[in-house]
């Protein structure tokens, strides 16, 4: 298969994962300060990371897109200018915005970010994405509601100086473009969706009743044998549909997941890159299912999404035992390279590993002996990885690079 002509943005809640994001192959990245971002509970960057962040990036070639997506009161308008300023010096390449008093100021305050429209616009039909580059966007992030058919058409009638984006991978809202209320109204406007502290009660368990007698006048729809997840989506993956959202017009691809872990934004940028780098999609869909997600779907993206068939809690197939902080050029006598990592899970000896690598498919070893270090002044043998963080040496049979992950092999 050729290689696909199609950004990969993926999602940086944090420094670590801003690393794996990088390290996997993202083309882009997206992330958020400690304000104005749609995941005020992700870790996020305070202005010194958000200065090294874009630093970081643009050394490996990588653009920095800054989420500022909230719904904006007067009281965040009149903060923002001093912010904007900031990102503008310091090199951000894009802010994604929603709110149309934000967009104007990112105009004037921050005139080398390029402006991109986020999906909480709601942006579904060609008059409105006209209007908003008349407004100076350079990009759209699509509303997720649309089919492929109606993105082709959409880009037949816009201008071609309008770059399109949509989400390929991810959670899914219940609410059109994630304006949702049942987070305010239910826990506080604290916790609103809108202003990025969403607690996701679509995931909690709810029947359907009818007042007079609720007992027996329940609606019992994709129920299994504690609730009805009426509300809940399912999750999406286009990873095998890529060349479709290609033939569409779209630029760029979104991997959905600020608030998720670093080995989630690796495994994930990983699988995608790699396909749309030219590798079947069959090869890396296992990796998709080797973290923690929904039941999967298509989206909207070929008609109305399934449902979720009742499972509330996530799937995950593997977990993450280690990540590379060094390896030896060569290898030894016994053909074994010296490998140093961090421990992030505990694994034994005798387990079998799967290495994910941005460069090579995943590979498959046995752990063997290891060695911890002490903390002062030497490596101890031992034949169990427990630590977490902690420092430990291994030998591999292959090379690897820092940051590639060792993840634990699940039995099938």
């Amino acid at each position: 298969m050729s290689a696909l002509p199609l950004r990969l943005l993926s999602p940086a809640g944090g420094p670590e994962q801003l690393q794996m994001a990088l390290h996997f192959g993202a083309h882009e990245v997206f992330l958020a300060g400690k304000q104005w971002g749609m995941r005020a509970r992700s870790k996020n960057f305070d202005k010194a990371q958000l200065e090294e962040a874009v630093q970081l990036a643009h050394g490996k070639g990588v653009s920095v897109h800054l989420t500022l997506n909230t719904i904006m009161r007067d009281e965040d308008t009149d903060e923002l200018p001093e912010y904007l300023d900031f990102i503008n010096q310091i090199g951000v390449d894009a802010a994604i915005v929603a709110d149309l008093g934000g967009m104007a100021l990112v105009q004037t305050y921050a005139p080398n970010v390029e402006l991109h429209v986020s999906t909480q616009a709601s942006v579904m039909n060609a008059l409105a994405a006209e209007q908003y580059l008349r407004l100076g966007a350079k990009r759209l992030v699509l509303a997720r509601e649309m089919t492929l058919k109606e993105i082709s058409e959409l880009h037949r009638r816009v201008s071609s100086e309008l770059e399109l984006e949509v989400f390929a991978h991810g959670s899914m809202c219940m609410a059109v473009s994630g304006r949702c209320f049942l987070s305010s109204e239910l826990v506080g406007r604290e916790r609103g969706a809108n202003v990025g502290a969403c607690t996701q009660p679509c995931r909690w368990g709810w029947t359907l009743v009818e007042e007079s007698k609720p007992d027996t006048r329940r609606m019992d729809i994709e129920q299994d044998d504690k609730w009805s997840y009426i509300l809940s989506s399912n999750d999406l993956r286009m990873l095998e549909h890529l060349d479709d959202i290609a033939a569409a017009g779209v630029t760029a691809i979104k991997i959905e997941g600020r608030a998720k872990g670093a080995y989630y934004t690796a495994c994930v940028t990983n699988a995608y890159r790699h396909v749309l780098d030219g590798d079947p999609a069959k090869q890396w869909m296992s990796e998709l299912e080797a973290v923690s997600h929904r039941p999967y779907s298509t989206g909207f993206f070929y008609g109305n999404p399934t449902q979720n068939p009742g499972h509330v809690d996530y799937v995950r197939d593997r977990l993450m035992v280690a990540t590379v902080i060094s390896c030896a050029e060569k290898p030894n006598e016994q053909g074994m390279y010296e490998v140093q990592v961090h421990c992030r899970n505990k694994a034994t000896a005798s387990d079998q590993l799967q290495v994910l690598s941005a460069n090579y498919p995943i590979r498959e070893c046995v752990l063997g002996m290891v060695k911890q270090w002490n903390g002062y002044d030497a490596y101890t043998p031992t034949d169990i990885m427990s630590r977490a963080m902690g420092t430990y040496k291994i030998q591999l049979p292959f090379a690897v690079d820092p940051l590639d992950i060792l993840c634990l092999k699940q039995q099938s």
